[in-house]
């Protein structure tokens, strides 16, 4: 049985550092021991990138949850879906690097993505709403019409969850909630719940939801279609500056990410939807690098003499706004601290 239950999300349109996050928080330790006996993902595909640092070294995973480079079952949940090739040159990336790539478990109702979801992929949906080509849509497609293929039918058997869970586990999401398929603005999402509770589909009860560690940036950043962020903000030459000093391209596709200035509303909204706990506001350091601190408020555009005023500002409106929120932390570091 799960004791307690910690969930990282994003606050965004994905891209929110959420990777860096759940690698420090898999990395904790109490009483010499590791705090978390499972580390899980709930959603997605191998649409999703996650950069994760271990030392001085970079590793960049699509599916495979973090905790496997800190020694910890990581579990790929039943609402994600699966592509067994992509899977299994992610697994010997970790095997080659020195990691024990048996840790790393495929729940047996994952659904598969066929080499057909992609090409009907690339051939529908990549050009008109910008997705990542990797088949994503067209599997949960196939998931909702009941002709989907299931991992135990298609992966070896070492490879599959026996469904076992206890102790303490940490649930990494993918994507962010404005790209969640009922919250986002349809049809330019994803294609599975990006919303905490979600989570609850590995397997346990809402009651045992401890933390939810909800992650932001400083400023908004958007891959893919969407009106929200039209392709005029590519020529933004102070945008452009942003997205340059923060290496705004996507580990998945490498596409470079339309970037805006953050809006302070929608974030208090998705703090509220998710239920978060705890805020992670990144990459304030790279408005510092370009001397710019603006945001969207209230219908207003909001310009602040330094970095400190604006922080001092979110802070202060997410206080007020979020009654969940008991932290909220700015982070100016390429590893969260």
């Amino acid at each position: 049985m799960v004791d307690k239950v910690d969930i990282v999300v994003g606050l965004a349109w994905g891209d929110e550092a959420k990777g860096k996050v759940a690698n420090q928080l898999a990395s904790r330790r109490v009483g010499g021991k590791r705090y978390y006996d499972f580390v899980a993902r709930w959603n997605g595909g191998s649409n999703a990138g996650h950069t994760i640092y271990i030392g001085e070294d970079c590793y960049k995973t699509h599916i495979i949850p973090c905790g496997v480079f800190h020694g910890i079952k990581s579990i790929i949940g039943p609402n994600c879906v699966l592509h067994p090739e992509s899977f299994y040159k992610e697994l010997d990336m970790i095997s080659n690097a020195g990691f024990d790539a048996s840790l790393v478990k495929v729940s047996p109702n994952t659904h598969i993505v066929t080499d057909h979801h992609i090409d009907e992929d690339k051939r529908t949906l990549s050009k008109k709403l910008g997705t990542t080509s990797r088949g994503i849509a067209p599997a949960y497609s196939a998931k909702a019409a009941r002709t989907g293929l299931l991992a135990k039918d298609v992966l070896e058997y070492d490879h599959i969850w026996d469904g076992n869970i206890y102790g303490n586990m940490l649930c990494e999401g993918a994507q962010g909630i404005w790209l969640d398929i009922n919250k986002g603005i349809y049809p330019y999402v994803t294609s599975s719940e990006t919303l905490p509770y979600s989570a609850c589909s590995i397997g346990f009860p809402t009651q045992v939801i401890d933390r939810i560690y909800g992650a932001a940036k400083i400023y908004d950043t958007r891959s893919g279609e969407d009106p929200l962020f039209p392709s005029s903000l590519l020529n933004d030459p102070l945008l452009s500056l942003v997205a340059d000093a923060g290496q705004e391209f996507g580990v998945t596709t490498g596409r470079k990410r339309k970037v805006n200035w953050l809006d302070l509303n929608r974030l208090i909204d998705a703090i509220n939807v998710s239920g978060s706990t705890d805020v992670i506001i990144n990459k304030c350091d790279i408005l510092q690098d370009v001397e710019q601190y603006r945001l969207f408020y209230n219908d207003e555009t909001l310009n602040f003499s330094s970095i400190t005023d604006m922080t001092i500002f979110v802070e202060e409106r997410i206080r007020t706004m979020c009654k969940f929120v008991s932290t909220v932390t700015f982070s100016y570091s390429p590893l969260f601290v």
